[in-house]
C-alpha cells in the first residue's frame, strides 16, 4: 500500500473534519429515495395512462400520487429511466 499500514490510514482518516450534515442526511434518505424511484419506474412502464402523466408534467404527476418531488437529481434520474 505504498508505505500506508492500517494504523496510519485510521489515524489519518480520524484527523479528517466530520461530514457535512447535508451529507450525512442525504445518505440516510439515499436508499429509501431509490426505493421510491424504483416504484415510480415500474408502474410506468405496467401503467401507459401514468407513464403519459409523467411525460407530461413529471412533477404534477408525482404530486398527485402523494410524492413531493424534493430534488433536481432525483427528478433528472427519474426523467432519464422514464422518458
Amino acid at each position: 500500500m505504498s508505505g500506508y499500514d492500517i494504523e496510519r490510514l485510521s489515524r489519518l482518516i480520524g484527523m479528517l473534519p466530520p461530514a457535512p450534515a447535508a451529507w450525512t442526511r442525504a445518505a440516510r434518505e439515499l436508499p429509501r429515495a431509490r426505493r421510491e424511484l424504483d416504484g415510480i419506474v415500474e408502474r410506468a412502464e405496467a401503467d401507459a395512462e401514468f407513464r403519459r402523466a409523467l411525460i407530461a408534467d413529471l412533477e404534477s404527476a408525482l404530486r398527485a400520487e402523494g410524492v413531493e418531488p424534493r430534488t433536481w437529481p432525483l427528478l433528472d434520474e427519474l426523467r432519464r429511466r422514464v422518458l
